[in-house]
């Protein structure tokens, strides 16, 4: 039995869970409202103020749906109740982001300055000029822009220089020696 698809999901107070035929399911809470369409083949049933994934046989295909279905579930509950937030720092000489309306625009070092507009459902924040704070109730949106962002100049191993998460550690290189 998967670990984390036998355990149920409970559903907090203010947060309203539609399970819909087809297994689409659509989650209200307090910070907003998220859907998904998730795999017809999982049993997904709401008993006692829990959310409970079952799967109907224990073929390899069913074992992998089960923990991820119960995983999806979950962070959309927890992304309409609480949220979910990514920090990115900014290192380098001359390297640094301005926000105006909800656009970002990020000096790299490039001859141009990268613009990048927020996703609809997701919002960033610069603090002072080296930090962005990206937020939004959908982890995979807020992932995948802060994912985006630290693209456009990701750390490089010898200065550290370019956009990393804050709670990500660069590992360093030495460099070249002179010649004796």
């Amino acid at each position: 039995m998967s670990r984390i698809g036998k355990l149920p999901i409970v559903i907090p107070a203010g947060v309203n869970v539609k399970i819909e035929e087809g297994n689409a399911l659509t989650v209200k809470g307090p910070k907003g409202s998220l859907s998904r369409k998730l795999s017809a083949d999982m049993n997904i049933a709401e008993k006692d103020g829990q959310i409970i994934v079952e799967r109907p046989n224990d073929l390899k295909r069913f074992k992998a749906l089960h923990g991820l279905t119960r995983t999806l579930i979950n962070n959309m509950v927890v992304g309409v109740t609480q949220g979910y937030a990514k920090t990115l720092e900014i290192n380098g000489v001359g390297y640094r982001a301005a926000k105006a309306g909800n656009k970002l625009t990020l000096t790299l070092g490039y001859s141009h300055p990268v613009e990048m507009i927020d996703p609809e459902g997701v919002t960033s924040t610069v603090d002072g000029a080296t930090k962005i704070s990206i937020s939004g109730i959908d982890k995979e949106k807020v992932g995948q822009y802060a994912a985006n962002i630290r693209d456009k100049r990701s750390p490089e191993p010898y200065k550290g220089k370019g956009i990393k998460y804050s709670t990500e550690r660069i590992r360093r290189k030495v460099g070249k020696t002179g010649k004796k």
